[in-house]
């Protein structure tokens, strides 16, 4: 009878486990969906492209973007050349990379 309620609190821990996974997951889609709307939209994206931690992303138009929010949203550093925004994400650049690509 013991091992019955082992087993029973086993099941239990895994259906947290896959609950909590699955919730931060849908945290990290509405991040990355975010971080495309303070780009300005996925139609202001021209290109993107990623080198480690860094994020680099070529725009239409970068008057339309939300510096503030990107920081906030965990963003290290924002560098402006031109029409390009050089963003240091640290690990989520790959991420977002193929977020946009998805995206378009």
């Amino acid at each position: 009878m013991d091992y019955i309620q082992y087993i029973i609190i086993a099941v239990v821990l895994i259906i947290i486990a896959l609950a909590i996974l699955k919730s931060t997951k849908k945290d990290a889609h509405l991040e990355l969906n975010k971080l495309v709307e303070y780009l300005g939209g996925k139609d202001n994206i021209i290109s993107t492209e990623t080198n480690l931690s860094r994020f680099k992303v070529t725009l239409h138009n970068v008057d339309i973007v939300n510096k503030e929010g990107i920081q906030k949203l965990g963003a290290k550093g924002i560098v402006e050349i031109d029409n390009q925004l050089k963003i240091i994400l640290g690990s989520e650049s790959k991420q977002l990379k193929k977020y946009i690509d998805d995206l378009k």
